[in-house]
């Protein structure tokens, strides 16, 4: 068994919705399906009809019996209120996330949630985390329809949701650390620290897809895993595109600028010019006139690296984070690699205050051996890193 505990680093600060998030599923859970799992339904509520009619046609007559006599009153409410693929209503696509199917499914869903959520919140923000968790559990659902459009069995539960979230992590921090509980027991029972994407990886394909291929077309156990996949493929698509903007996107101080008319080549040697010539100012604004993909290996790995420095140090971090994820991107094993790495974790971290963000990077300049000067600026800034933690639980290496 492995039980995830933690995750590092883990940004300081208020995680508002993921936190509303766990507070709205617990009193949905105390308030509705602690109370509504004990009470027996109306034998004259036209919803059990129903109900039952469904339970005849999925199950055989002995296990319908055993159904018949535990139906209670939460199970009519999920049913009402659970997403029914054959049976579609806007209202349950969303009440559908907020119910689940008894305390251990609660309890898994909300602890991936508490260790994982804080870090994406913290790069997207409250307001666009809550509509990216929304969004990617829509997007679990409708996947899971998708593949079982047939059905009228209900789908609970906020697996895809998070499974969104974790899809988001994968993309974005995958240098992270996981602390796992690890139980076989009776040989071995220990915390071990695994990378966190070697972690989602597993969850992604031993805990979901293994288990959908194996057991597509019978009874899955009562587990939804097409929308574990759709959720986490959302989230991962969604971070991607994200993360791509980051270099497709001029920056905003230079918006001002015309998109070049001239040839490329024209304009890189002009570039090159005023770079060498310490023009830096107009090099960035005649750089900016090309468009992403007409910026690719538009310098020189020196020049890059150069005019991204300047940028950073003259008061341009946005600017200069762009030039130095397009160096990452051009020569991704060429020169200058841990330098553009550096600088891009360091505009992270001070100007953007994205610690764990910083830390993909910082940890990569380590991987690269670096200049004494650059891995010396590199463990710094990750001391930094460490100190910023909301749970210290060791050195962040």
């Amino acid at each position: 068994m492995f039980l995830p505990l933690g995750d590092e680093p883990n940004p300081r600060g208020l995680p508002v919705t993921t936190y509303a998030l766990i507070g709205v599923n617990l009193v949905v859970y105390f308030f509705l399906t602690l109370p509504f799992s004990s009470v027996r339904p109306d034998v004259n509520d036209p919803r059990l009809a129903e109900y039952v009619q469904l339970l005849s046609q999925n199950f055989s007559q002995v296990a319908l019996g055993e159904f018949l006599q535990r139906i209670t009153e939460y199970d009519l409410l999920v049913f009402s209120y659970g997403y029914r693929p054959a049976s579609p209503e806007l209202v349950t696509l969303f009440t559908s996330m907020f119910l689940h199917g008894g305390f251990m499914h609660l309890a898994g869903n909300m602890l991936f949630l508490w260790i994982y959520g804080d870090n994406v919140e913290h790069r997207l923000g409250s307001v666009r985390f809550l509509v990216a968790y929304l969004c990617t559990g829509l997007a679990a659902t409708l996947f899971h329809a998708l593949l079982d459009a047939e059905s009228m069995l209900p789908v609970v539960g906020a697996s895809g949701a998070i499974s969104g979230v974790l899809g988001f992590y994968f993309v974005w921090f995958p240098r992270n650390r996981v602390r796992l509980l690890v139980m076989l027991f009776p040989f071995f029972m220990n915390v071990i620290y695994a990378p966190a994407r070697l972690v989602l990886g597993m969850y992604l394909i031993v805990d979901n897809l293994f288990p959908f291929l194996v057991t597509r077309g019978m009874d899955g156990g009562g587990v939804a895993y097409g929308a574990h996949i759709g959720g986490f493929v959302a989230g991962l698509g969604s971070a991607w595109w994200a993360e791509r903007r980051g270099v497709f996107e001029r920056p905003q101080e230079y918006y001002d600028s015309s998109l070049a008319v001239e040839p490329k080549a024209s304009v890189t040697e002009v570039v090159a010019k005023f770079i060498e010539d310490r023009r830096f100012d107009e090099a960035a604004d005649k750089y900016f006139q090309l468009t992403s993909e007409l910026s690719r290996k538009a310098l020189t790995p020196v020049h890059s690296i150069t005019l991204s420095n300047w940028l950073a140090n003259h008061g341009h971090p946005d600017a200069a984070l762009v030039v130095y994820q397009r160096h990452l991107r051009d020569f991704p094993a060429g020169p200058y690699m841990a330098e553009a790495h550096l600088g891009a974790g360091l505009i992270q971290l001070h100007a953007r205050n994205q610690p764990t963000a910083a830390y993909q990077h910082l940890v990569t300049v380590l991987d690269l051996e670096p200049h004494p000067e650059t891995a010396r600026h590199a463990r710094a800034a990750l001391e930094d890193i460490a100190g910023r933690q909301k749970f210290p639980v060791g050195r962040v290496h």
